[in-house]
């Protein structure tokens, strides 16, 4: 412990947090990654970082402090929360750089329409988004509420934090992992053995130049593939292929494995939907059942009974044509669901399992 300078935790949202420890040289290596990463999402020198990431035992809020930095650029340390206020301090200091979970950005610009403010009229022009799984779909989305071009960030606490991997602002296809720090491979999560290259499987990290809980071959449960093909950006670094999810986090449902994030590509696709929702599974007469509860705007929710039960249909047979899963679609009002400033809870499974 005489060498350790720092300690973080994970997040938590599922059982008890895992806490790691940092020395002085794991923090300065922490910021010249992240510094990196900012550089590689397109960000630089100049630039107004307003980091809506929390600070404390996350590693998500001094991570990316310290590297940006580390970069030169001016902070906003806000934290997550407060989301008015979040708005009020993009008006007013001209942030030009957004980091935050994909899920906050989105409540943000849920807010920010219902405060009569637009987007365009702000300076931001990047938005560094990690902590959770998010779909192509849902970039998306974000990329034309908040007017900004959306770059996926990948880490955590038990290897680093963010900053172990990011897509580059040139392709956005694949985030460049930083190999002169880490070691990655993907397996297959059932039997532990390699998969052949671009397959998909779970990410397993080794790391070289951690000194405070160093890891060896460490299993992270995040479902990705790898590929070595050089990048239109110049880096030479692998990249792994956006996160589908976890492997512990993967329902299965009648025998079928599902995402979250494969049902929220559909739903981001379907006109009048909202990208907020919430599965909930319960297990009826030794039978898992699957409810997607999902926000509509509020103008289809004000319109008549007969075109909601169709949307609602629409959703199942969508829903049942991708996975294979059948379930029941349940259209909420706008604002029903839960927000969340950090990490958004998308499932409820209340099968004993």
């Amino acid at each position: 412990m005489e060498a350790i300078v720092r300690i973080h935790a994970s997040s938590g949202t599922t059982g008890k947090p895992t806490v790691v420890g940092y020395t002085k040289k794991d923090i300065e290596t922490w910021s010249e990654l992240m510094a990196r990463s900012f550089v590689a999402a397109g960000a630089h020198k100049g630039d107004i970082i307003q980091n809506a990431y929390g600070y404390g035992l996350f590693t998500g809020g001094l991570g990316a402090h310290y590297g940006a930095e580390l970069l030169g650029a001016s902070v906003i340390p806000i934290s997550g929360g407060n989301t008015r206020r979040q708005i009020m301090i993009m008006q007013d200091f001209g942030s030009t750089v957004l980091t935050c979970t994909p899920s906050y950005s989105l409540f943000m610009a849920e807010e920010a329409r219902a405060e009569g403010i637009d987007f365009r009229a702000l300076k931001l022009r990047v938005g560094i988004s990690g902590a959770e799984p998010w779909s192509e779909s849902m970039r998306g989305e974000i990329e034309e509420k908040l007017n900004l071009a959306a770059i996926d960030i990948y880490g955590l606490s038990e290897i680093m934090g963010p900053g172990v991997a990011i897509e580059c602002i040139e392709a956005k296809k694949g985030l460049h992992i930083w190999e002169d720090h880490f070691i990655p491979e993907i397996i297959d999560p059932a039997t532990g053995q390699r998969v052949a290259a671009g397959e998909r499987g779970e990410l397993v990290i080794a790391t070289i130049t951690k000194q405070g809980i160093p890891l060896i071959r460490y299993r992270t449960r995040d479902i990705t593939s790898l590929t070595h093909e050089p990048c239109v950006c110049g880096r030479t670094h692998a990249r792994i292929t956006r996160t589908s999810g976890r492997s512990d986090d993967m329902l299965i449902i009648r025998g079928v494995n599902v995402f979250p994030s494969q049902i929220e590509s559909i739903l981001v696709g379907i006109e009048g939907v909202e990208p907020h929702y919430l599965l909930i599974v319960e297990r009826k007469d030794n039978l898992d059942t699957l409810e997607i509860q999902v926000e509509v705007d509020e103008q289809l929710f004000s319109d008549e009974v007969k075109v909601l039960q169709n949307l609602a249909r629409q959703i199942e047979r969508e829903i049942k044509d991708m996975s294979g899963v059948t379930c029941t679609a349940k259209l909420v009002e706008p604002k029903t669901i839960q927000r969340s400033e950090g990490k958004a809870r998308r499932v409820i499974d209340n099968r004993k399992l």
